[in-house]
């Protein structure tokens, strides 16, 4: 049987790179998955059901949430993956830019665990699983309005965290190492001194698999926390 048969999976950032490899093996595994995205079409066929939403937008994600829980209920798995990445020194970060890491890889995920969590928990179960990465715990240069988002980001999933112990929601956050998708196109990382080259990092598939693994995890098992990278060689 399918490890997933039967579940409803909610997948946002799913037009491309990671979430697109996870909400390809979700459905692969036999789930109904919501792909969620800003620049999806909204469409349905078979067991994907694309719906487009800003994410930074309250009013799209209230909506978002209407559509899905008045279809489907309360998800079985949701993979809050949507982000932005940049690569830019502090003297050189406008406001705009910080503003931008934050509303995209912050307020948008704290929007989508506010629109579902609750109803995750009336339900007694479910996986909420945030995709965080590698600069949610270590510092690097040129990342401080990245790293600034993405350590908010894993401070929320620690709130969290403990506020839905013991609710039979098991919220989960993943931290892949580099990965070789297009948010590098612009900062090409090959030609970059001390940087993973895009050979050497991880594909989107292997961020799947692990998102994958803690989802379909027994309900006794809990994964709070789980960091995965390219092989140093």
């Amino acid at each position: 049987m399918s490890l997933l048969q039967g579940q409803v999976a909610l997948v946002t950032g799913a037009s491309r790179g990671i979430g697109a490899a996870v909400a390809e093996r979700c459905a692969a595994e036999g789930a109904r998955v919501v792909r969620v995205s800003r620049t999806l079409r909204s469409n349905r066929r078979g067991n994907l059901h694309d719906l487009a939403c800003d994410l930074t937008d309250w009013d799209q994600v209230s909506r978002l949430t209407s559509v899905v829980l008045d279809q489907y209920g309360p998800p079985d798995i949701v993979v809050s993956n949507a982000g932005a990445f940049l690569l830019r020194r502090l003297e050189a970060t406008q406001a705009e830019e910080l503003d931008h890491q934050l509303a995209v890889n912050l307020r948008a995920s704290f929007a989508v665990a506010k629109g579902f969590l609750p109803a995750m928990r009336e339900a007694g179960r479910g996986s909420f699983i945030t995709v965080g990465s590698v600069a949610d715990h270590v510092g690097f240069p040129e990342n401080a309005a990245y790293a600034a988002s993405k350590f908010g980001l894993r401070g929320l999933h620690e709130t969290l965290l403990q506020e839905y112990r013991g609710t039979g929601v098991r919220l989960s956050l993943v931290s892949p190492g580099p990965t070789d998708t297009p948010v590098w196109d612009p900062f090409d990382p090959d030609r970059r001194e001390g940087f993973t080259p895009r050979a050497g990092m991880l594909h989107a598939e292997d961020v799947a698999e692990a998102i994958l693994f803690v989802a379909t995890r027994p309900p006794r098992v809990h994964i709070d926390w789980l960091r995965l990278g390219p092989l140093q060689r």
